[in-house]
């Protein structure tokens, strides 16, 4: 679960700087890179709280 939140924290921080380079240069590719770092981020966290949500159910037949 740690690893999980470092990954989607360093994912973040990526796309963060990836906006702030685009700001700084202008540099289109430094824009592209940000979204489309902050589109693999959502799809962990969506991944990741999809995960715990399903672990909370109780999965045995006998009612």
């Amino acid at each position: 679960m740690m690893v999980v939140r470092i990954l989607i924290f360093m994912l973040l921080g990526a796309s963060a700087l990836s906006f702030v380079l685009y700001l700084v240069t202008g540099q289109q590719k430094y824009r592209r890179w940000g979204f489309a770092l902050f589109k693999w981020t959502m799809l962990a966290i969506v991944v990741f709280f999809g995960v715990l949500f399903v672990s909370q159910f109780d999965w045995s037949l006998s009612g």
